[in-house]
């Protein structure tokens, strides 16, 4: 029998209007994404007028970042950039610094920094500030007006940001509907659509995410999707490995829906069908979790405090989520595309979806107390703001779904028609097979179509079939008988759907689905703007600290170290660069340059460094640098237990024979 898809009614359509200008006026007001790391201070700071040309420029962040090679710009007043695009990792204990050394003999003038990276919860931050050496002047450097994360690009991947939200929900929570409270739905084709298309969104958007990823945390043109190196580094970054472990799941999870709609759908042994539902059940679980870890992985979660209390929990929070309103809307749809949908179904999607709020609480307090951390920054940070408006749609959904609950308890018996067929029996015409197609036919607008068939053009029929018999066309007479019982099926599916949609206990609770589902894809984009917003914890701590420290977080200045070498043999001569970072006790990183005369790297064999604290007689404390690039030796972890004078020896070999010991004493407070 040929079908047709169904026809969107007027309730649906009235729903997804509202829904797009909820959601359009959501993501218009949300602004680029902010990001959980935050600029607390420089060096020099924004502003401040120097007396000679510093030798560099550093940065200091809230959290944790990814640093590329043009994460920091120098532009002097004409544009031209003075730094050597050299990144220097100067980080401490707590203190993430990093920064980059500018050109000798830079001339008076007003200099422009501008910086851009991606924090440790996938989310890019920019921003730029200028100083001054000598005095303040004129400048023409012009930086781009929109910040990281913004523009085109920025729109279209919050965009691909919800609709893999939205994806995960209708997928897993469909999925779970399914095998939970409606087993016989496996075989409704508007079920099937539902969840497969949940499929489909979630992976289209994944893709998408993907190949936004690189413009989007770096230069925002759309362009750049194309840039296959770009998509390569993305590829090395822990958001890229997120997504493309996220399409990987996904092939796991296509296979759980084909087993769903197939081999499940059409088992009817018991006792195979009992195994079957464990092996989904079981696989379904796994594949959910893994999928869910991958945002977890890879954003707020995955930093901040105590990371590894937070990425289980906000597994069981997204899991829960789905749960609740996946079944939601895969209930919504039956409700309104598969009339045989009974109460006994829709009391166990109520038991599931208590069991996912309880869930949901209990793990959207410990996330809100994570984030949040004070009552003020409820109220005085977007975060803070954002949440409160989750919370009460949260609590919206309650009310109506306690209205729902109370229509589920008022259902008449002409709702209970089919909870055998919920409990996995069949209906009065499943035996034939008749009920798949009488549904579709129904759904699909063709129940007038069978109910003309079947009360005027059913005897016609009859007679043709009674008339071809005499004259041996049998294979005639049983398509004809075959295609009457189809008729009679579609006619009493119609007359069954009549008399559910007649039933105002019905009616109410479809309203009251339809409302709930409304709100539900309101607080969906209202908690995907909420994942690309600065944290209200990481807001205030980064406040308090530039308070603190004014408009500079470098409580200790590098420490620099000149010394001039010869080794005697050829091209033994130069001088040794060193700086150590943050040059305080604990742990620090060295860098060291070994330069000819004339300033250009000079390429040797080996440099060595010790560190001796005579007063207290320790040390020598050997340090073995590795060799980055001709002339570039570095160190990180460099351990300095005390403060003092320490001695600084320096071992330079530039031949197999020529070598010379040089030394330095440095303070270290």
């Amino acid at each position: 029998m040929t079908t047709t898809a169904p026809r969107l009614g007027h309730a649906v359509t009235r729903l997804l209007l509202v829904v797009a200008a909820l959601l359009g006026t959501l993501l218009a007001t949300a602004g680029p994404a902010s990001a959980h790391a935050a600029l607390t201070g420089s060096d020099p700071q924004d502003g401040a007028v120097v007396a000679t040309a510093p030798k560099d420029v550093d940065l200091t962040f809230s959290e944790q970042v990814a640093m590329g090679a043009d994460s920091i710009r120098v532009l002097d007043p004409s544009g031209k950039r003075v730094d050597t695009g050299e990144i220097r990792d100067m980080c401490s204990g707590s203190i993430v610094r990093y920064g980059v050394e500018l050109l000798p003999g830079l001339p008076d003038g007003t200099y422009t920094v501008a910086w851009q990276t991606v924090s440790a919860d996938s989310h890019p931050v920019s921003g730029a500030f200028t100083f001054s050496v000598g005095a303040p002047s004129t400048t023409s450097v012009a930086l781009p007006e929109q910040t990281a994360g913004g523009g085109i690009v920025g729109a279209l991947y919050g965009i691909a940001r919800y609709l893999s939200y939205a994806g995960f929900v209708v997928l897993v929570g469909g999925g779970a509907f399914v095998l939970v409270c409606w087993p016989r739905g496996a075989s409704v084709r508007p079920v099937q659509r539902l969840v497969v298309r949940g499929w489909l969104t979630l992976t289209g958007a994944t893709l998408a995410m993907l190949l936004l990823r690189n413009p989007y945390t770096g230069s925002g043109r759309l362009a750049d999707v194309f840039d296959l190196a770009g998509l390569q580094a993305v590829l090395a970054t822990k958001t890229g490995a997120a997504l493309s472990s996220r399409l990987l799941l996904l092939g796991a999870a296509a296979l759980f829906v084909a087993v769903l709609f197939g081999a499940y759908a059409r088992r009817t042994d018991e006792k195979e069908l009992k195994d079957l539902t464990f092996g989904l059940a079981l696989g379904g679980t796994v594949v959910a979790a893994g999928i869910a870890g991958t945002w977890a992985l890879a954003e707020h979660a995955s930093t901040g405090l105590q990371p590894g209390i937070a990425m289980p929990v906000d597994i069981l929070h997204l899991l829960a989520v789905a749960g609740w309103l996946g079944g939601l809307t895969t209930l919504l749809v039956a409700l309104y595309r598969a009339p045989s949908v009974g109460r006994a179904a829709v009391e166990r999607y109520s038991k599931l979806a208590f069991g996912s709020v309880v869930v949901l609480v209990a793990t959207g307090i410990y996330q809100s107390w994570r984030q949040v951390g004070t009552w003020s920054a409820l109220t005085d940070t977007r975060y803070g703001q954002l949440l409160l408006v989750k919370i009460g749609l949260v609590a919206v959904l309650l009310g109506i779904a306690w209205v729902s609950r109370r229509w589920v308890q008022r259902l008449g018996e002409a709702a209970e028609v089919s909870d055998v067929d919920d409990a996995g029996g069949s209906e009065e015409t499943g035996d034939s097979g008749a009920v798949g197609d009488s549904e579709e036919t129904a759904d699909s607008g063709a129940v007038g179509d069978s109910e003309e068939a079947g009360a005027s053009g059913a005897a016609g029929d009859s007679g043709d079939v009674e008339g071809a018999a005499p004259g041996g066309a049998d294979e005639v007479g049983a398509a004809r008988s075959e295609q009457l019982a189809r008729q009679r099926a579609a006619v009493a599916t119609a007359r069954r759907k009549r008399e559910r949609d007649a039933d105002p206990e019905r009616a109410g609770l479809r309203r009251s689905v339809l409302t709930e589902a409304a709100v539900a894809v309101v607080l969906l984009a209202v908690t995907t703007v909420l994942t690309s917003t600065e944290p209200a914890r990481t807001e205030e701590e980064a406040g308090r600290l530039k308070a603190s420290s004014g408009s500079s977080a470098v409580p200790n200045r590098p420490i620099d170290v000149r010394m001039p070498f010869d080794t005697g043999g050829v091209d033994g001569k130069g001088t040794v660069q060193l700086t150590l970072s943050p040059g305080r006790t604990g742990a620090n990183a060295l860098h060291i340059f070994v330069l000819r005369p004339n300033g250009r790297p000079l390429d040797v064999p080996e440099v060595k460094v010790s560190f001796t604290l005579t007063e207290k007689q320790i040390g020598p404390l050997p340090v073995l640098p590795d060799r980055i690039q001709t002339g570039h030796w570095t160190a990180s972890g460099v351990q300095l237990p005390m403060a003092g004078e320490w001695q600084m020896q320096v071992t330079v070999r530039t031949s197999e024979i020529d070598q010379t010991t040089i030394d330095k004493n440095v303070k270290i407070g």
